[in-house]
């Protein structure tokens, strides 16, 4: 019970505790009573134990032989803030049950070591499954050095994401395209391509009551094609916390070989500039190594990336085996010719596909039908 108000805890804030991973604690006394309870907080702020240690002073409980429940084992190195688990022996917590083992390298059953030769009883395991789809991002990043890549695409019956002609609103319904926007808020950045932004001229941010700070934007642009005057621009000069634009495009080294050359390497440093001065951060990596894009988006922090793109980048990110969970909204209707959901090479046979699915969820959002998918 106490570690499933724990886990309840952390999937709380999980959009806005990264790159720190979400987590949830309970504390309760030797009577059986919930004394404490918290989650992750921002960057900076409290973690889950020091948060529940903190309600139960605020309460005034005592902790002295409490069980701490969290979702993952406490951390033992100092960062931003200090070891959790020094602050549970001083607390004189009894026993710590934990869900999993942190996988990052700084903590790695530090933490439970730590605990036991200050005489705390520990028991890991516990709902190990629930407190691992809600840490996901988190545990991905620190397995894989990568975020956990989930792809969001919106379809007709056919497969049909736009006519021929590039319409596309709205193929789903409002009540589908809201719930789209929960998964925006729990991603750490949004990815998607320069013909996207062209096509669409999207927001692509986050329009719920949170999260705190609005995910980061990834774009994929080579040739620096985005307008200066995109709607993607819109939000940061409106907002007293701009969020963070980053734009991956090649840095320009060789010597042009005719003045053609030279005058569109001129006019790509002209339009990299004017996006620069509206916010754009440029990430100097090549757009097309997508490995190398999601490598550097672990680097940054990010836990968990959202991608709405068009179906070139959604097809090569399907294709090259980058993509860990699908999320497809069908609506109820056939839209004949149009643009498929993903550019995918051909296949020849059907005995031996690229890459095994397994549906993990089904769901009527509206009259739409929200479909989850992950590799097996």
């Amino acid at each position: 019970m106490a570690l499933a108000v724990a886990l309840a805890q952390a999937a709380l804030d999980r959009g806005d505790c990264a790159p720190n991973p979400a987590v949830g604690a309970v504390l309760v006394n030797p009577q059986g009573q919930v004394i404490g309870q918290g989650q992750t907080q921002a960057p900076g702020g409290a973690h889950a134990e020091i948060r529940a240690l903190q309600d139960a002073a605020e309460h005034g409980h005592d902790t002295q032989g409490a069980t701490a429940y969290v979702t993952l084992e406490p951390c033992s190195h100092q960062g931003r803030t200090g070891p959790c688990c020094d602050a549970l022996i001083a607390a004189g917590v009894h026993r710590v049950v934990a869900s999993l083992q942190d996988p990052n390298p700084l903590v790695s059953g530090q933490g439970f070591a730590k605990l036991r030769a200050a005489g705390v009883e520990v028991q890991i395991g516990d709902h190990a499954a629930e407190a691992e789809e809600i840490q996901r991002g988190f545990l991905t990043r620190m397995r894989t050095g990568r975020p956990w890549v989930r792809c969001k695409v919106g379809a007709s019956l056919d497969g049909r994401t736009a006519l021929n002609n590039g319409v596309s609103q709205w193929i789903t319904s409002p009540e589908a395209r809201a719930d789209g926007q929960l998964w925006r808020a729990r991603a750490q950045a949004i990815l998607t391509g320069v013909g996207t932004i062209l096509g669409d001229d999207p927001l692509l941010n986050v329009r719920t009551n949170g999260p705190r700070t609005q995910p980061a934007l990834v774009v994929l642009d080579r040739a620096w094609r985005t307008p200066a005057d995109a709607k993607i621009f819109t939000l940061n000069a409106q907002s007293a916390a701009p969020r963070s634009l980053w734009f991956f495009a090649p840095e320009v080294t060789n010597k042009p070989e005719s003045p053609q050359e030279e005058t569109a390497r001129d006019s790509r440093a002209h339009r990299a500039s004017l996006l620069q001065a509206k916010g754009a951060e440029w990430v100097k990596a090549d757009p097309s190594d997508l490995g190398a894009v999601l490598d550097e988006l672990g680097r940054r922090g990010i836990n968990e990336l959202h991608v709405e793109a068009g179906a070139t980048l959604t097809g090569a990110l399907l294709s090259g085996g980058l993509v860990d969970e699908v999320l497809l909204y069908l609506a109820p209707t056939f839209l004949g010719p149009g643009r498929p959901l993903a550019e995918l090479p051909e296949l020849t046979q059907l005995s031996k596909p690229p890459s095994a699915w397994q549906f993990i969820e089904t769901k009527a959002v509206g009259p739409d039908l929200r479909i989850r998918l992950r590799r097996r």
